[in-house]
């Protein structure tokens, strides 16, 4: 059971780590394509007319002003702002200040756009226009405050569109503030429904809410959308882990490679999940194609696959795997991979019923290399143990105990062979100490048993 509940947080653990990128991946909101989207650029800077109930009035003067530059707007916007800022007066209207901001911003000045607008909301602070597009630049500054304040003042002012509030929930999402971006998401999901990066958003932030659910639906319109976009299919099988749905995870984990985007992280997530749910066909073959997938990855997550293979019985499975990565990865093993995997298959061997002197051989060059290698000191005490070889059992279990690590299971291993030779005894002081180092019911138990043997025996 100990074993399994392993199984289960490792799942969990290298689920999280393999799916952490792809969350990471919606935190970036692609603005380039939204300050590139015509309908943004239209609603950006050709507003230029004037809403006389809610914004700045301009004077007769003013308006030659803004008619003699507007063809200008079109042919020459350097020719356009010079005629402006030669025209205009300290006192003028805020809405020569907006007008002068939208020609800077389309020649690409946004640090002057942005002084302009400020100064049109200095000199006109309910003139909501001009609030949005203070929010605007400064969230493709990555001001995100100051983008906050300046979205919300407009909505405040009765303002609202779809690239406002996407672009305030961005900034709410960036401070980690997930339940007011949630909101500003769904405002700008509800204004611009096949927009898929408020959808993206609205996803990132529901599911760092643990909103798995919410998570899943809409993944499920951006899936139909996007049928070849792994990055959606890995996010959703996230969300089905989050919902204890680990069998919906694994179809998108096999959607995904029958897609040809599979690759080595999501195939030992696959892998792993079908160890949680003790398909260990099923987990043998993901394994190995996870092997295949890329052939220049570390070892260790293959290793540790077949090692809790075989730490739920599954030894066969776990044979292949360690077979597979002597076949694929073997050539590129470092010394320390190399050893683990020996380890391992020498554990396979005596699981199966005892490993061979090729087999103590090995273990017993891995102990000349590093002496203390618990590890391999308890393998070929259980070795010699299993060969009715006592003392040469004993031998290695004595080394094995003056680890610390390894100081609990050498002890019972110990007392084991010592109780197999009858000597009852002798076997309590190291039951006794393994139970006070680490208390467990079975050995409390095993310990019980040689105690009334041995007392039996006097």
């Amino acid at each position: 059971m100990q074993q399994i509940e392993i199984s289960k947080r490792l799942l969990s653990f290298t689920c999280v780590a393999l799916l952490a990128g792809v969350v990471r991946a919606g935190d970036k909101l692609d603005l380039n394509a939204i300050w590139n989207d015509p309908t943004f650029q239209k609603q950006f800077i050709g507003a230029y007319g004037i809403n006389a109930d809610i914004e700045p009035r301009v004077t007769p003067d003013e308006v030659k002003i803004l008619e003699k530059i507007r063809p200008l707007m079109a042919e020459n916007l350097p020719g356009a702002e010079t005629t402006l800022i030669k025209a205009m007066k300290p006192d003028c209207s805020a809405i020569l200040d907006f007008t002068l901001g939208g020609i800077r911003f389309q020649q690409d000045k946004l640090p002057a756009a942005l002084a302009s607008y400020r100064t049109a909301v200095e000199k006109f602070p309910s003139f909501r226009r001009a609030w949005r597009n203070v929010g605007l630049i400064h969230a493709r500054n990555g001001e995100f405050d100051e983008a906050i304040r300046g979205f919300t003042k407009m909505i405040e002012l009765g303002g609202g569109d779809s690239y406002s509030y996407g672009l305030l929930g961005f900034a709410y999402a960036s401070k980690d503030d997930f339940q007011a971006a949630e909101v500003a998401y769904r405002n700008a999901l509800l204004l611009q429904p096949d927009n898929t990066e408020w959808r993206l958003g609205l996803t990132r932030c529901v599911f760092k809410q643990n909103k798995f659910e919410d998570a899943a639906a809409l993944l499920d319109v951006l899936i139909q959308r996007y049928p070849d976009k792994a990055d959606f299919w890995l996010l959703q099988a996230q969300t089905y882990l989050g919902m204890k749905q680990p069998l919906r995870a694994a179809e998108n984990l096999e959607a995904l490679d029958l897609l040809g985007k599979a690759n080595a992280d999501s195939l030992h997530t696959l892998g792993d999940i079908y160890i949680g749910e003790s398909l260990m066909d099923l987990a043998s073959r993901a394994v190995r194609r996870a092997i295949d997938a890329d052939v220049k990855q570390p070892v260790a997550r293959a290793l540790r696959a077949a090692e809790l293979l075989a730490a739920k019985g599954a030894l066969p499975q776990a044979r292949e795997v360690t077979a597979h990565v002597q076949q694929v990865l073997g050539a590129q093993l470092e010394e320390g991979d190399r050893r683990k995997l020996l380890k391992l298959e020498a554990r396979l061997a005596m699981a199966e019923g005892g490993g061979t002197a090729e087999t103590a051989s090995v273990l017993e060059e891995i102990v000349k290399l590093d002496p203390l290698d618990g590890e391999a000191l308890l393998l070929l005490g259980q070795h010699w143990a299993k060969q009715n070889e006592p003392d040469r059992a004993i031998f290695y279990y004595e080394r094995a105990e003056g680890l610390e690590a390894f100081e609990v299971n050498a002890k019972i291993r110990h007392a084991q062979v010592l109780v197999g030779l009858g000597r009852y005894a002798d076997a309590l002081p190291f039951l006794r100490r393994a139970q006070e180092v680490r208390p467990r019911d079975d050995i409390a138990r095993y310990l019980e048993q040689v105690e009334r043997i041995a007392k039996a025996r006097r």
